[in-house]
């Protein structure tokens, strides 16, 4: 018995550095700070995911009234900018439901050759630097079905959803062999612009992986506000005890 638990172990072990190496990055990607607490960045974010997004990649893992509860939005104005499907009887989606869209699977296969996922957990799966970096790194490839590629994610099944801000790029490749994007044809923002929307986009993505981490983050300043509080009365409770010790 004991042989064989250590030859597993040694396969897990063995196996790890593997798959790790494959699940890393094939680019440096570069960095973003994303604040969750910025509900101004939230906003814009989300307007850009309905605007750009929703209609490909669904978030069935969150409602319309939380996310709009979180973001500062009235009830009125989560059913103007978010809801665009109906139910079953053809009524508007009602604020209560999950976030999904009318495509279904098998148009999206047939559009794109593989189902678009859901992106509520894509922060948490991914990292907030490599969807920045993926949003701003598509380039036009004549070779690929849908006439772009990614720098990130080669051979990505998906164009650029918002060619319209960015503008379109091309790949140029140093004698380095390392890769650069030239813009070829503006959009409609310019490249720190973009660069920022891209940001508040991702601090959407962010917030929808774990939209617990506003609330928490906001009890964890009273908790420590707690704790430098009974430190301080634990230090002179102890003061009180000792000054009769000689």
């Amino acid at each position: 018995m004991k042989p064989l638990i250590v030859i597993l172990s040694l396969t897990v072990l063995a196996m790890g550095p593997v798959s790790l190496q494959a699940a890393g990055p094939s680019v440096p990607l570069d960095r973003v700070a994303v604040d969750v607490t910025d509900q101004a960045a939230l906003q814009r974010g989300a307007r850009l995911y309905f605007n750009y997004c929703i209609g490909c990649h669904s978030v069935q893992y969150m409602r319309y009234n939380r996310v709009g509860r979180d973001l500062g939005l009235t009830e009125n104005q989560v059913i103007e900018s978010m809801i665009f499907t109906t139910d079953e009887e053809g009524e508007l989606t009602g604020p209560g439901a999950l976030i999904t869209n009318a495509m279904t699977p098998e148009y999206g296969e047939e559009a794109f050759g593989v189902e678009p996922p859901d992106l509520t957990l894509v922060a948490r799966v991914r990292g907030e630097d490599w969807l920045y970096t993926f949003l701003r790194s598509f380039y036009l490839d004549d070779a690929r079905p849908l006439g772009v590629n990614n720098v990130v994610y080669e051979n990505v099944g998906m164009p650029n959803p918002l060619w319209e801000l960015q503008g379109w790029q091309e790949k140029q490749v140093g004698t380095n062999g390392e890769a650069r994007l030239r813009v070829v044809e503006a959009g409609s923002m310019s490249g720190p612009e973009y660069d920022r929307a891209i940001r508040d986009l991702v601090t959407f993505l962010s917030y929808l992986g774990e939209p617990m981490q506003i609330e928490r983050q906001r009890i964890g300043m009273y908790v420590l506000a707690f704790l430098f509080v009974f430190l301080g009365l634990a230090y002179l409770l102890k003061k009180e005890y000792w000054k009769d010790v000689h």
